[in-house]
């Protein structure tokens, strides 16, 4: 089995679950792990995870830099959901001549945030013959990749509805902020008005890969998002709700194709929704000759999911042709491991 060499940039609640992942996992060697706390710099890895055994690596702070300076088979990017503010970070990571994985939502099917940014970072990869890949538990897998996998036996699909019933406690500060958690309903409501709030980050990226993947063209993608009030005290290691506060958002998205709804998801997620006997679960419907419905329950977990699916893709990034890419375009994803 090959060994990789990985460098890590992100150390937030994700990208620290990577770290003690990829410290632990044969077949892999993390040359690198970059974080954006500037105390941070030059702390052994494995003491700021709270691990009994490391490598001796140890954290700088500076990406760019340390992009730079070590050779490494492929950069995992866990620091933003936002193409835009990623994009100074993809370019240093792939003109260090890094394959790269990130996590930012937008980067799951970047075209449909940004064809502009997405046609120059494809340019720049080519250019510098590595490959480039978004993906995570959603969007790039539950609500998109599994959807489009599970079309596989029909010969004809009318309609897609799926829901995703999540706990958001594992995700750090970032995610908590654009769900509104924490905040008021009157406050959920004005972060939405200015953006700040924007739910699910994901939902047109998912949308255009399964339309891609199916041959549709969606005229248009309406999204609607309302707060979940708590009535209980909810906590996590990221934040504390009080009743009366909003505990995440309610978020649905709506494609059309020639006026007519093909594609339906929904995406309650909130912090602790067992502490209102709410059950997490993953819902798949697909309309059509034959039609077919896919639950799981309890959701799949979205933060050891996130990891995972990083993980998991190195070898097919590694292998794969130069340029930006979308999980569809690579071979069905896998875990990996010892031989």
């Amino acid at each position: 089995m090959a060994t990789w060499r990985v460098a890590l940039v992100g150390l937030g609640a994700m990208g620290s679950g990577m770290a003690r992942h990829l410290l632990h996992m044969d077949g892999v060697e993390l040359v690198a792990a970059v974080s954006g706390e500037p105390d941070h710099e030059g702390l052994q890895l494995a003491n700021l995870l709270g691990e009994v055994q490391g490598t001796g690596l140890r954290v700088t702070t500076n990406a760019e830099e340390t992009l730079a300076a070590v050779r490494a088979d492929v950069a995992i990017l866990a620091t933003t959901s936002f193409l835009s503010t990623q994009f100074p970070l993809l370019e240093a990571a792939v003109a260090s001549g890094h394959n790269v994985i990130s996590i930012a939502e937008e980067m799951a099917y970047p075209w449909a945030s940004d064809p502009v940014l997405a046609k120059r970072l494809d340019q720049l990869a080519r250019q510098h013959g590595v490959s480039v890949l978004g993906t995570g538990i959603n969007p790039g897998f539950v609500l998109d990749v599994l959807i489009i996998l599970l079309t596989a036996p029909c010969l004809q699909v009318e309609r897609i509805t799926a829901r995703r019933v999540n706990d958001l406690s594992p995700f750090g500060p970032t995610v908590m902020q654009t769900q509104g958690v924490g905040t008021t309903p009157e406050q959920f409501r004005e972060g939405v008005a200015k953006g700040e709030i924007v739910g699910h980050i994901g939902f047109r990226q998912s949308m255009h890969m399964i339309a891609a993947a199916l041959g549709w063209h969606l005229d248009e993608v309406v999204e609607e998002r309302a707060p979940i009030i708590t009535r209980t005290r909810r906590q996590t290691a990221y934040v504390d709700v009080m009743p009366g506060q909003v505990a995440g958002c309610h978020h649905t998205a709506i494609g059309y194709c020639a006026g007519r709804e093909v594609i339906r998801l929904e995406h309650p997620q909130q912090v602790r929704p067992d502490l209102e006997g709410v059950s997490t679960g993953d819902f798949i419907k697909i309309e059509g000759n034959p039609g077919l419905a896919f639950s799981s329950q309890p959701e799949i977990p979205g933060g050891t999911g996130t990891v995972a699916l990083a993980v998991n893709m190195i070898p097919a990034v590694v292998a794969a042709r130069p340029g930006l890419l979308c999980m569809t375009e690579l071979p069905v994803p896998r875990a990996w491991g010892k031989d």
